[in-house]
């Protein structure tokens, strides 16, 4: 390990001796997760090697955890966690209740939402695919963990983090106090500080949305992307690039690291968004407000949304500050600016008919 590069333990022992009195089950539980992350990463790189491509059984679960490697990343989290003292329970989108730790296992104060395998369905193309997870406080009088104890805002995470499965393997944590971006060095095993104290730009010419959907959109969204669109000639006077990765993590490594905003809109399709609140946008929502960012429905800040199912799923808007709150604004007054032509997104021709 090159000198001066500190490791993720010796940070989380200095995290710990900050707070006097710190019983040391934190440091425990990020440790643990990063070993389960490590060995999730490793699964990944050898891809068809572990069967991954195959379908799982659905066991009445979303189409989008029908993977075998799904699965697997579910069960490393799973059994890297439960048995190490610091948690009491655990959520996962991998099953549709909560995972109590076994009686026999001493429980400890922490609760764990997590995605194991972020993006997975690109797994197939050998696109990034990543781990996101958001630790919170267990009931303190000792009684059973509830779905209830789960449902708690995203301001009271204890943690956030992902990891990312790209080129390198990146893990990316927030406690409260900023966010630290780590790189996983396989000569030593272990993950070092590369990217301390992430700051998410303010102004961007970046933004990321599955242009696709266009068709759907609320009008404040289309309003926005127009108008970036119209580049130096329209109201925003510079050029945007788009850019749509389908996987969260990667998308937001890339805000982290070179600014940008990442709309995953609400629609007029009658089905619920697709972004996770408990186990995707609010950690998320986490990491990028602590790097200077905001996070929002379009109507609501992320991290104020009242949780009221495990598996609930929100609109999410994120990225530069400025931008964001630009956006917010266009939901605020969403009958203003001008109207767009679609004409692009028929439903039966690209072409307009002759009586328009």
């Amino acid at each position: 390990m090159p000198e001066g590069l500190k490791t993720l333990t010796r940070y989380t022992i200095e995290q710990e001796h900050r707070h006097p009195g710190s019983s040391g089950e934190f440091s425990a539980l990020v440790n643990v997760l990063a070993t389960a992350t490590k060995i999730i990463a490793n699964q990944v790189t050898r891809g068809a090697v572990v069967g991954s491509l195959g379908a799982a059984d659905a066991d009445n679960l979303p189409v989008t955890v029908h993977r075998r490697m799904d699965a697997i990343a579910h069960d490393v989290m799973v059994a890297e966690t439960q048995w190490t003292g610091p948690l009491s329970a655990l959520v996962s989108e991998q099953i549709s209740g909560l995972h109590t730790v076994p009686t026999e296992v001493r429980r400890g104060k922490y609760l764990l939402a997590f995605d194991a395998l972020d993006g997975s369905s690109n797994i197939d193309v050998n696109l990034p695919v990543g781990t996101i997870f958001s630790v919170l406080r267990a009931p303190e009088d000792g009684r059973e963990p509830s779905t209830d104890d789960f449902l708690q805002h995203g301001m009271r995470q204890v943690c956030a983090g992902f990891t990312l499965y790209g080129p390198a393997t990146m893990l990316v944590i927030t406690t409260g106090n900023g966010v630290d971006g780590f790189t996983l060095d396989r000569e030593i095993g272990a993950f070092v500080l590369t990217h301390p104290r992430m700051r998410i730009p303010d102004d961007t010419a970046g933004f990321a949305i599955n242009a696709s959907n266009e068709r759907f959109w609320e009008r404040p969204v289309r309003r926005y992307v127009h108008e970036c669109l119209e580049g130096v000639d329209g109201p925003r006077g510079r050029d945007f690039n788009m850019r749509w990765v389908a996987s969260l993590v990667a998308d937001t490594f890339h805000i982290l690291t070179r600014g940008g905003v990442y709309l995953y809109p609400r629609d007029t399709r009658k089905r619920p968004p697709r972004v996770s609140l408990l186990y995707g946008a609010n950690p998320i929502a986490f990491i990028v407000e602590q790097a200077g960012g905001r996070a929002t429905t379009g109507d609501e800040r992320v991290l104020d949304v009242r949780p009221e199912a495990l598996h609930q799923r929100i609109p999410f808007i994120f990225g530069s500050r400025k931008e964001v709150e630009r956006i917010e604004g266009y939901h605020r007054e969403p009958d203003a600016g001008p109207v767009f032509d679609a004409s692009l997104f028929g439903s039966r021709s690209l072409f307009r008919s002759a009586g328009r």
